[in-house]
């Protein structure tokens, strides 16, 4: 039988992926830090990112009331796969939340992950979709009251903008669907991440990677819980990244699906 869990029940870890946009970052740090309940801690999973990025969590670290770690690897392209991997090896917390550097979660964000986390289930959390004009000046206070939140639904700007209106009461769904698999926003008990082996690093380039981890946890015997007006994040408008490697990834997310394996071998421990 599935079970829910208490806020007291869960230490979360809410791993934040960045590149090079400390900008982005430092509005995420600052609707972090004005979360409803805070995470247990934060680690930026820092995919190459210059010495900009790391002045800017210095900076937050002296200021944070929770636990701020920067895991930070060499910049060889793309690799969000390997960065996520490593800032889960040093995650102490028992349910990680993903959360991409250019998100701003709305302030209910890591509430809603607690209060929707489940055995035997990942949470798939929703995102809008912000265009350049708005999100150039967009920032926790623009959604920091319903009032405000009305006033960016009726907005030509976002895309989704039917997940704004946060509504607890509404019933969460499960399911199995590959569709909509968003990386930039999940939730998921670290020992099931352990079971599968995390992200296949095998994932170079933009991605798929997202993707092919969920294959494994269906696999493995998860279900997919989504809950359409909860677990809420804005993400930034910044220019697509380079596909080239998509075919590749693609192809990976194939192998994935055919195997009968839930668990990669060149993930958080090589075999």
């Amino acid at each position: 039988m599935n079970k829910n869990y208490k806020i007291e029940d869960l230490k979360i870890s809410l791993i934040i992926t960045t590149y090079n946009t400390p900008h982005f970052l430092e509005k995420v740090l600052q609707s972090v830090l004005k979360q409803t309940l805070l995470p247990y801690e934060v680690i930026i999973a820092d995919d190459g990112s210059t010495e900009e990025t790391a002045r800017l969590i210095k900076k937050y670290q002296k200021i944070f009331p929770v636990p701020l770690l920067h895991v930070w690897h060499e910049d060889l392209g793309f690799r969000a796969a390997k960065i996520r991997n490593e800032a889960i090896k040093v995650s102490s917390g028992n349910y990680i939340v993903f959360l991409d550097g250019d998100c701003i979660p709305d302030k209910n964000f890591i509430f809603d992950h607690v209060k929707l986390a489940e055995s035997k289930c990942f949470v798939q959390g929703k995102r809008i979709l912000l265009d350049q004009k708005i999100s150039q000046n967009f920032s926790f206070d623009t959604i920091e009251s319903f009032s405000k939140k009305l006033k960016l639904f009726f907005s030509p700007k976002i895309s989704n903008r039917h997940h704004l209106i946060r509504i607890p009461f509404f019933p969460a769904f499960r399911n199995k669907k590959i569709k909509g698999i968003k990386g930039c926003n999940m939730g998921v008990f670290k020992e099931d991440l352990l079971a599968v082996n995390g992200f296949n690093e095998d994932f170079l380039g933009w991605g798929r990677e997202d993707t092919e981890l969920i294959i494994r946890l269906y696999k493995y015997g998860l279900k997919r819980k989504e809950h359409p007006f909860m677990a809420i994040c804005f993400h930034l408008w910044h220019p697509p990244q380079p596909r080239e490697n998509l075919n590749k990834n693609d192809a990976l997310v194939e192998k994935a699906f055919n195997s009968d394996s839930y668990f990669c071998a060149n993930g958080i421990i090589k075999v």
